[in-house]
């Protein structure tokens, strides 16, 4: 049985404003119901425009006040609403929110319910910012999400895609899990640390391995799904160490980095890493092959041989798994084309590892370069399990799936 989710019995209120992406915030509500969380919602009076009072009244079983004085309903039992569901809440969430309403939250105004509770709260308050994205670089706008910032105000920044606008920018509402996956994150709410203590090496990105002093054998691996596996443990309590070839997003805070190049250089790295490490997570995408003999200048396209000779790589997961010590969990991936399944399943096995994070690189939304993830952990314990979404998502499931099992060996 997993253990439950970090916010599950957290008492959400969840403020929706006037944007058009006011239509997720019912499947947004959902989402965290399923979660476990127990959710009211609070509406500003144009976000009624856009989503029906009716909708989430019926999600929550609760009212849903938009107005301080409601014309509709017994004052002596409203109008102090917005405190006592302030003071019942352990998180906000506003999402979306709009330029207006950060503007209005930012230098305290309280003309809606919306803001009037986002000013009485004593717990964490989250942003949202969802707006056309001319709206969301405008001068104004950047100053009140760095004024948001500096009040302590957590902000969840928007998704670039397609706007309602027909604009390609940035200021989209992230999807429903990437919202939760953020709020698990929140260091005063992830309660469940199963990682509390232990030492965690994760390595992540491409191994180059040169020919000459220019041109080398690598593959497109942006790293990102493994520094999400080193935020997931970082979260989850662990002390974490980050081996990584050239990433594509920055190193995370809090995690020590361990830069490498070569397959080679990663070998050392984990070697050297071997008697202080509780867990591996072995999420490099390793050049298997590297030319036998590099050329210490650039060799020119004249007289030039056409044939590179080839040797194979250190194995660093292989070598893992020969020179395990008793505590150890040895997570690897695998990357496959096809028969993605039994190739990790055999690949588990042969190389000693406990689990394998399997996924194939022959669809769009998964694999190299990409923000989004299907994997299948494959495990001693029975058939493999499938999580799918942003690889901050998936690498939280991955561990949370993990470590809410005993690691049984086969």
């Amino acid at each position: 049985m997993l253990p439950a989710h970090p916010l599950s019995g957290k008492r959400v209120v969840l403020g929706v404003t006037g944007g058009i992406a006011a239509y997720k915030a019912a499947v947004l509500l959902r989402e965290l119901q399923k979660i476990g969380a127990d959710v009211r919602c609070v509406m500003t009076p144009s976000a009624l425009r856009f989503l029906g009072r009716d909708t989430m009244s019926a999600l929550t079983r609760q009212p849903v006040p938009s107005d301080v004085f409601p014309d509709d309903a017994d004052i002596s039992e409203s109008w102090s609403r917005h405190i006592h569901w302030a003071e019942w809440a352990d998180l906000v969430l506003i999402a979306p929110c709009t330029a207006n309403t950060l503007a209005k939250i930012t230098h305290g105004h309280s003309d809606n319910m919306v803001t009037s509770l986002v000013l009485a709260a004593r717990c964490p308050v989250f942003l949202c910012p969802t707006m056309d994205g001319g709206m969301y670089e405008a001068p104004a706008t950047r100053m009140n999400r760095e004024l948001a910032k500096e009040l302590g105000f957590q902000l969840i920044e928007p998704d670039h895609g397609y706007l309602a606008s027909g604009l390609e920018d940035t200021g989209r509402l992230p999807e429903p899990h990437e919202i939760i996956s953020r709020l698990a994150g929140f260091p005063g709410f992830t309660d469940y640390k199963p990682l509390l203590g232990k030492k965690v090496t994760v390595t992540a990105g491409p191994t180059r391995e040169y020919a000459d002093a220019v041109r080398f054998i690598s593959n497109p691996s942006s790293g990102k799904m493994g520094v999400a596996m080193a935020v997931a443990a970082r979260d989850l309590g662990a002390e974490v160490t980050l081996i990584h070839g050239k990433l594509s997003v920055p190193v995370p805070a809090g995690v020590s980095a361990v830069p490498i190049i070569s397959a080679g250089d990663l070998f050392e790295a984990v070697k050297a890493q071997h008697e202080v490490t509780d867990i591996f997570i072995m999420a490099a995408a390793v050049s298997d092959f590297r030319p036998k003999q590099r050329a210490l200048h650039k060799v020119k396209k004249e007289g030039a041989a056409m044939n590179i000779e080839l040797e194979p790589t250190p194995d660093s997961l292989k070598w893992l798994g020969e020179n395990r010590l008793d505590h150890q969990i040895l997570i690897g991936f695998a990357m496959e084309t096809e028969n993605l399944i039994p190739s990790a399943t055999e690949k588990r096995k042969k190389k000693k590892a406990d689990y394998i994070v399997a996924n194939s690189i022959s669809g769009d939304a998964s694999g190299f370069e990409t923000d989004e993830n299907e994997v299948h952990l494959i495990g001693p314990l029975g058939e493999p399990a499938s999580y799918k979404g942003s690889k901050e998502d998936v690498a939280f499931s991955v561990l949370r799936a993990v470590f809410g099992n005993e690691v049984e060996r086969g």
